[in-house]
């Protein structure tokens, strides 16, 4: 395998079914490129292509201790980066949920795929950054969202990009900020990427 491109962050905002568009961005510097995908293989061939330093994805990553499946009711309802959103008054859906179990199940899925390519995949949560950095999010104001990622000198980022990709733009720079030191693992190694304000 060739060497990893240090400065290259693929950020992913995963949809949970394949059918649906999952946004990507290629964060080389600051410099973005954002794009919409549906499959996992077309997911997995960018990240081929792209040879990145780390992959964060939108999608929960891990499960609660003492669960073995998404499905499984033992256990514990919320991980410990949950808990740690929570402590710091962030906002966010519970995997166990049932909307969120398929996108669980996805994300787990994806993240051994790319951890057998040999890449490192971490969880992100755009929102919880975009409120970190004091930016919209998408729900709120798509167009400050936008504004905002170019206030942080993110360039590239067109007026036609999705919120998918704006997610995924964002998750990208979580991840560029966590490799430089100017971010943290919330709730441990098996945690959630964030930027350090």
């Amino acid at each position: 395998m060739s060497k990893r491109n240090a400065l290259t962050i693929v950020g992913i905002d995963l949809a949970g079914s394949p059918r649906r568009p999952t946004g990507v961005c290629v964060l080389r510097g600051l410099k973005a490129q954002t794009q919409v995908l549906y499959s996992d293989e077309e997911i997995l061939d960018l990240i081929r292509q792209t040879q990145p330093a780390l992959v964060p994805i939108d999608a929960p990553l891990s499960l609660p201790a003492g669960r073995r499946t998404i499905h499984d009711r033992n256990g514990e309802h919320y991980r410990e980066c949950d808990r740690e959103l929570q402590r710091r008054g962030l906002r966010f859906f519970p995997i166990t949920l049932g909307p969120m179990r398929m996108l669980t199940e996805r994300g787990l899925k994806l993240r051994a795929e790319i951890e057998t390519l040999g890449f490192r995949a971490v969880e992100c949560f755009p929102g919880a950054a975009q409120d970190v950095w004091a930016i919209p999010r998408k729900q709120h104001d798509l167009e400050g969202l936008r504004e905002g990622l170019r206030a942080l000198k993110v360039k590239g980022i067109t007026d036609a990009a999705t919120n998918d990709e704006l997610d995924a733009v964002t998750g990208a720079l979580a991840g560029q900020w966590f490799l430089m030191g100017k971010g943290e693992m919330l709730g441990g190694e098996d945690g959630i990427v964030m930027p350090l304000l």
